[in-house]
């Protein structure tokens, strides 16, 4: 990895994080808190993992100014902390080394023996945290770093006693580029991102560089042709998994045991080595599922484990999450934000047994709307309703780009474009019927909308 300086972590015993209250701040901060080290953080809001870090004793201040830089060796700060934030300027006043939360995560991964960081475009939380399932269910106490949350833990992650690490492996602006995998998994590679990639050749040069990395196995998806072309040109050991494909990991009788929820035979090298029911609506979990069993079989997990760990996962936090039922009107909220997401989504949910699907979709950001105007027309029609609200638009201007949640919605049959959550809310109770399904999809704050129409 580039400029890495294996004495980052032993010269720094007192760590200060600016917005300690991100999810992806939090498991940095339990694990080295676990490790010894002093920390102490910002931000400017409430929250529960406020809360939590309060009660494991660390100290969090909710204003961000320059006064609370003091007494410390090293700066922690996440991607979303613009250079002009008032402790990042004192600590390179001060001179004292600051560090962006991906690159910290590199460091605190290469202190456990065997990281197993998984990456792809698609299914890269449901997968994580379904491992983790796994190895905690099997005894492992296994570290975690995820982008969402497991019931099992309560959390976005944990310390663990154990060897291994378990992390999620994010491909935005290459930052998992930072990591150093024992064992790394490919889900897929498809179009996303491309506003910072320019085009699909730079993304799967960041994945071959990513796979590069890995020191012991690359775990890839022999049914995905991008991930093939990648992985298949390198010198490494590569074992793989899939539905379709000849793979080292297959599928074999496939059921629907009831709608939308499968079960199958994993079968390595012509033996099976679990029978595994899923309890997540989806087809597309068959392949999470083949990874997480193909990783836990490696790292010598016994079947049974591995089956328990699969079947009692319900799924994490925003991905498929049931909030519950009001007046016979099921709602749920999903973190799909990427036309081949909310494909497999909205197909899962319409296997289902419920009268009619509504979909209440947030665009995030202009520029993939724009990009994937033609692709999100596409599948949200397979909702038997689609409500659009505002696009989110992130760090990006309206004005710089030339397009409106309003011309997407123009290209869907049977939608609406709300402007506001509250209407959203409004038009959704005037309408859904008892036995519906009312989902909220998008990666911004659309899971607010369906917070409101549970309460």
């Amino acid at each position: 990895m580039s400029n890495f300086n294996s004495d980052l972590l032993e010269n720094a015993r007192r760590l200060h994080f600016i917005g300690i209250g991100g999810s992806g701040m939090f498991p940095l901060v339990q694990i080295l808190a676990a490790r010894g080290y002093t920390i102490t953080g910002s931000d400017v809001n409430e929250g529960s993992i406020i809360d939590a870090e309060r009660a494991m004793g660390i100290s969090v201040v909710l204003e961000q100014k320059a006064e609370n830089i003091k007494d410390v060796d090293m700066v922690v700060y996440s991607a979303a902390i613009s250079q002009d934030n008032p402790e990042l300027q004192q600590a390179q006043k001060l001179g004292i080394p600051t560090v962006e939360r991906s690159v910290l995560l590199g460091y605190v991964a290469s202190l456990y023996p065997n990281s197993i960081c998984v990456s792809g475009t698609h299914g890269k939380t449901t997968t994580t945290t379904m491992m983790t399932q796994v190895f905690e269910m099997a005894g492992k106490d296994p570290a975690a770093v995820i982008g969402g949350k497991l019931p099992l833990i309560n959390g976005y992650g944990k310390n663990g006693t154990g060897r291994e690490i378990i992390v999620e492996a994010c491909e935005y602006a290459r930052t998992f580029l930072h990591l150093a995998p024992a064992i790394s998994v490919v889900l897929n590679i498809d179009a996303d991102h491309l506003e910072y990639y320019g085009n699909m050749e730079n993304l799967k040069e960041a994945f071959y560089r990513f796979c590069l990395l890995t020191s012991n196995m690359v775990i890839a998806n022999a049914d995905d042709e991008n991930t093939c072309s990648v992985v298949f040109k390198l010198d490494r050991n590569i074992t793989t998994f899939g539905i379709h494909k000849d793979a080292d990991y297959s599928a074999h009788n496939i059921q629907e045991y009831r709608p939308g929820f499968f079960s199958f035979e994993i079968v390595c090298h012509h033996q099976t080595i679990a029978n595994v029911q899923l309890n997540v609506p989806g087809y597309h979990h068959i392949y999470n599922a083949l990874a997480v069993a193909a990783v836990a079989h490696q790292c010598k997990i016994p079947s049974h484990w591995i089956e328990e760990g699969i079947r009692t996962f319900k799924g994490a936090g925003r991905r498929f999450e049931i909030l519950g039922e009001v007046n016979g009107v099921t709602v749920v909220d999903d973190y799909a934000h990427h036309p081949t997401e909310i494909e497999a989504t909205l197909k899962a949910a319409k296997e289902l047994d419920f009268r009619k699907v509504w979909a209440v979709f947030q665009p995030y950001t202009y520029s993939r709307t724009q990009m994937l105007l033609e692709d999100f027309a596409k599948v949200l029609p397979i909702a038997d309703h689609v409500v659009v609200t505002k696009i989110m638009g992130g760090r990006e201007l309206e004005k710089d780009y030339n397009i409106t949640a309003q011309d997407l919605t123009n290209k869907i049959p049977n939608s609406t474009y709300v402007d506001t959550f509250q209407e959203a809310k409004e038009y959704i109770l005037a309408n859904a019927q008892p036995g519906d399904l009312v989902i909220t999809l998008g990666c911004g704050d659309v899971y607010k909308a369906a917070h409101m129409l549970f309460e």
